[in-house]
Formats: structure tokens, sequence, C-alpha cells
């Protein structure tokens, strides 16, 4: 049973948007910020939604490692390709306009791409794909990150969660979506573990000394260290796959990488040769491909619905009431809050008021 207050989209958009022009972002590029983020709290996936508003994004910028005004630079381009400089800017408009680029492209020649280099986080990854989607195309976008996943048989974090998210239309009311890191577990979800005092899974984090970690609040301070990482997707070792996660993750930290040349691995650490706080030069990628390029739109999107109701209708394991395909979930988490509004947790209920308070922005949350 949700216990947290509900706060209306509207309202909570409103205060984001003002926040981020009060600290320097183009209003218009604010709006992209805010709709990413509330994006996120409307599928449910809350570790990327309001509550890192503050820390990940007005923090941020308050520092000096991240630039409110977007410059969004156009470096190489061909007819289906392009790469990007970001400058530091705020991630989520470098993302919706790096995709819109790609779509662009794909509607003319049926594919397009393209890189991105010095970018900051850009919120949820499935934003972008489904951006794709709409347009009747698959999406396809990955970010590097901060340095977080140990390889297989080792404990150093290495890897960023590194996404790898594929959205893809069908003729359902929403579209197939997979948007998971490559680790089992990211670091936004220890976060929200954190706020809520609860531990981790064991067996999700490897200490420096091999041993698994659970302690929430003591993994966020040993992965800032070097003293902890994440384990890629299958977990610690061979045995039951992980190599396959350290693999893919591998694969989305060179395509963020190489194709634009850009910073890889502790490159990305987000810390400077004296300790301090530094820009994180992040990497993206995004891929539209025109599904009415190949057998039409619409045959494309019946063959994925039948597909997904086939996996959805096919003999569930005892117990289980029923199957889910990926982005249902977040679908009917949406359907659930539209009209509700975002829950909204004492720890950033907190921030909120801090951050209003801060900037003088003139409004009254319901929670207060």
């Amino acid at each position: 049973m949700e216990k947290r207050p509900y706060v209306s989209w509207e309202l909570i958009g409103d205060f984001m948007t003002e926040a981020f022009v009060k600290v320097g972002v183009p209003h218009e590029d604010a709006k992209i910020c805010t709709d990413v983020l509330l994006e996120s709290d409307r599928m449910g996936i809350e570790s990327h939604g309001c509550n890192r508003f503050k820390p990940i994004y007005i923090d941020r910028i308050n520092v000096g490692i991240q630039n409110p005004v977007t410059n969004f630079e156009i470096v190489r381009e061909t007819p289906t390709t392009a790469v990007v400089d970001g400058h530091d800017g705020m991630g989520m408009v470098i993302g919706y306009k790096a995709m819109n680029m790609a779509i662009e492209k794909a509607k003319k020649y049926g594919m397009g791409m393209v890189a991105v280099r010095n970018s900051t986080h850009y919120g949820i990854a499935g934003y972008y794909a489904k951006m794709a989607a709409k347009e009747n195309m698959i999406g396809i976008t990955g970010s590097n990150a901060r340095p977080s996943i140990a390889p297989t048989f080792g404990v150093e974090n290495m890897l960023g969660t590194n996404p790898l998210t594929f959205g893809m239309p069908t003729d359902e009311e929403f579209p197939f979506l997979l948007d998971c890191a490559t680790s089992i577990i990211q670091r936004g979800k220890i976060e929200v573990l954190a706020r809520m005092g609860q531990d981790a899974p064991k067996g999700t984090v490897i200490g420096s000394d091999g041993t698994a970690l659970t302690n929430s609040s003591e993994i966020l301070e040993k992965l800032t260290t070097g003293e902890a990482a994440l384990t890629p997707l299958g977990g610690i070792g061979e045995e039951l796959g992980g190599y396959k996660g350290y693999g893919y993750a591998t694969v989305v930290e060179i395509l963020c990488a190489a194709l634009q040349a850009g910073s890889y691995l502790k490159m990305l650490s987000g810390i400077g040769e004296n300790g301090q706080k530094v820009p994180y030069h992040l990497g993206h990628f995004f891929i539209a491909i025109d599904t009415e390029a190949f057998m039409g739109a619409e045959s494309f999107k019946k063959t994925t619905g039948d597909i997904l109701r086939a996996l959805r209708a096919s003999k569930k394991a005892p117990g289980q009431e029923r199957i889910y395909t990926a982005g249902e979930k977040e679908y009917l988490v949406y359907l659930e809050r539209k009209d509700k509004g975002v829950p909204i947790g004492e720890s950033v209920q907190k921030e909120f008021i801090e951050v209003r308070d801060r900037l003088g922005i003139d409004l009254v949350f319901p929670f207060e």
C-alpha cells in the first residue's frame, strides 16, 4: 500500500522546470529535462526520476561540473550518421536532440545513428527509445557511466552500469521497451534503498576483498572510493553467466566511446587528479531504424504484438498469476499514476523544499 503522498504532475513539473530555469537552464531545455525525469516516475522507475532531481542535476550545476546551457555541436555528419559534442551540457537535452536527429535520418534513409561525446547523465534511457517507437521505429540507445561494475573474476569497478536499451512499436497500447542496466542492480536503486534504510540483495555488490556487501549506505560510499563494485548481470564469476553481463557492458562502453573518440572506464569517474569534482564527459549512442523500410510498419507492429501476446499466454509457473513482457509493468504503473500524480517520499520532500527556498520559488507543496 503506497503511503507516500501523491502530488500532481503539473505542480511537480512546474516546480522542476522553474528550478532548472533558476539555475540557468533555458526554458525550453528545462521543459525537456523535466519531462525526462517525470517520464521515469510515470513508469515507476523511481531510481531515475524525482529522486535524482537535486543530487544529480541541480547540485552538479551548482558545483560547476555540468553546464546549464547546452552547446549541441555537430562535429561530423553523413546522411545516416553524426558525431555530436555536448560540451558537458544537460544530458537530457543532448539525448533528446540526438535521438531526434537519428529519427530524421531514418525517415530519409531507413536508418540513422548519432554518437555523442562530452555529455552528462541523460536520465532514463527508455525515454529516447520510446521517442523512436512513437515514430514507428526501432529505437536503440546506450550510455556509459562512472565506473561501477567489476569485470568477471575482478573486484575493481571499471565499467559503468551501461544500459543497453531497445524500444519497438507494437499494435498494442504500449511499445516493447527493454531498459535495464548491464549490472544486476544499478547505483540509482541502491540510492533508493539507502534512503529507505534497506539492504541491497546479497550478491549484487562485491567488496575489494571479494566478499559480498549488502549495507546500502556503505556500498554508496565504497563505490565512490573504489572499495566496492557492482556485479554484472549473471553475478559473480561464470557459473550463472556473469561473463554475459560483463560482455554486454563492454559492448556499450565501446559504442559510447570508440565511435566518437571519447572518454571511457576510469576517465569517467568525475574525480580529478587532486580529488576535486570534474565533469564526467559521458558518451551515448542513439539508433533509429524505420520499420516502414522493411515489410512496413503495420506488419512489424502486428508481428511484434503477436510475439508478445504469445509469450504472455504461455504456461505459467505454479503460483504465478501472469507473465509480463518488457514495458508492460511500466505501462500499468503509468495507468495507475496518470491521474493520481507522483508519489514523493520524505527525503525527496526535504530536497524539494530546500531547492525551492534557496531559489526563491513561490510555491507551496501539499505535503508541507
